[in-house]
């Protein structure tokens, strides 16, 4: 019986069939070891250009962005089933969540310019990254210390310091957060700006990390920026950030939910085929039991998962900050418990780099850092009952 998990069941056909189209191309293009390998190695990192740049020409890389800008016009499920299947397929396309990301910022807030750029442009097969954490400002964001000051000419100048930023050294536009007014809280005074990659005075160094080049550095001297290069309203970026952390978490749910079914698929593979004591392991109890609740656990995050995307796509204009959050903890949570859990019933092969288990637990365990911490959406969910 194949472990792959099932799809939700409200699904149209259309959808069923963008899930198989999915599956195919991953397993076609990405179904070997010597074909990971090889994407791998280049960019040295969970993002391959030429593979992402084919998933622009099939229109996929839009499939939730305005029909305006040349996107599919989709809902959070179209995306969530994309993340899903890249993930669970281990398609190289890192730069997918920060692009999506950024790019409904710009399609809530951002002028027409702004939109054709950013927006066309992720759809087009752009990396779009956004840069708010900094040294001293990171699940508490809004503590951030990047200026941004008038210019006599109406522009704006930038000097400061963000880091962990992701995929800034793949991007060709970054949606800067950065204080524009420090006489109010520390909640006020923050402004949205639209900066080309290429402006000068940006400098970005590479964070090396067990994942390989996923995150950065960025570096703003002098940078000078016109008027116009603010997205929505300045000094009211806070509820413009807020707005967009609902789709940011569940974007990383469906990702982490996609690995979390390949972990599995890959631990019940080797289990059926790796025999001890003159049967296969996966026939012993406790490993049959560890995987049944592992498995368990996966279709909860599932369920959860697809449930939220649903609800969001029901009531675009609601947030759903509470569900968001779980699904964010439950598929980051159980991908970091999967990939440990099949670690450990692969025994040393799961340690050895000739298998993916390795790997995926490079990727899984950092789920529940980036994107707010685990610590964080409990505290956010517990807030929401009002405690």
């Amino acid at each position: 019986m194949s472990t792959v998990h099932a799809l939700p069941r409200s699904l149209s056909e259309e959808q069923r069939a963008f899930v198989t189209a999915l599956r195919d191309f991953a397993r076609r293009e990405c179904g070997t070891r010597e074909q990971r390998d090889a994407l791998a190695a280049e960019a040295g990192g969970p993002h391959a250009p030429s593979l992402y740049a084919r998933l622009a020409e099939l229109g996929w890389l839009g499939v939730c962005l305005p029909e305006a800008y040349g996107g599919a016009g989709g809902g959070m499920t179209d995306a969530c089933l994309f993340l899903r299947e890249t993930s669970r397929g281990l398609v190289p396309a890192g730069g997918f969540i920060t692009s999506v990301i950024t790019a409904k910022a710009y399609e809530r807030f951002g002028n027409e310019a702004q939109c054709k750029a950013a927006v066309g442009g992720a759809v087009a097969g752009q990396v779009l990254s956004i840069a708010m954490s900094e040294p001293e400002a990171g699940s508490d964001v809004a503590a951030l210390r990047c200026a941004a000051e008038r210019t006599p000419n109406g522009g704006w100048l930038v000097n400061g310091h963000k880091t962990w930023i992701s995929n800034a050294h793949l991007a060709e536009h970054i949606l800067l957060v950065a204080r524009t007014d420090a006489s109010g809280t520390k909640r006020e005074g923050l402004t949205m700006f639209h900066v080309p990659a290429g402006t000068p005075g940006i400098r970005i160094r590479p964070i090396e990390t067990m994942g390989g080049r996923e995150v950065n550095d960025v570096y703003f001297t002098e940078v000078r920026l016109p008027a116009d290069a603010v997205v929505g309203v300045a000094d009211h970026a806070w509820p413009q950030l807020m707005a967009g952390l609902d789709a940011e978490r569940l974007f990383l749910a469906a990702n982490m939910l996609g690995l979390a079914e390949r972990v599995l698929e890959d631990t019940v593979a080797y289990v059926r085929g790796r025999e001890q004591f003159g049967r296969p392991v996966g026939s012993f109890q406790a490993l049959r039991h560890r995987l049944a609740d592992l498995a368990t656990e996966i279709e909860c995050a599932r369920l959860l998962v697809f449930d939220v995307a649903a609800a969001c796509d029901a009531e675009p204009g609601r947030r759903f900050s509470r569900e968001a959050s779980m699904a964010k903890l439950k598929a980051t949570e159980t991908a970091r418990n999967a990939a440990l859990e099949g670690m450990q019933m692969m025994g040393g092969y799961g340690y050895a780099t000739e298998y993916d288990m390795e790997r995926h637990l490079r990727a899984a365990v950092v789920s529940t850092v980036y994107g707010g911490t685990s610590e964080i959406q409990r505290d956010i969910i517990g807030r929401s009952y009002g405690l």
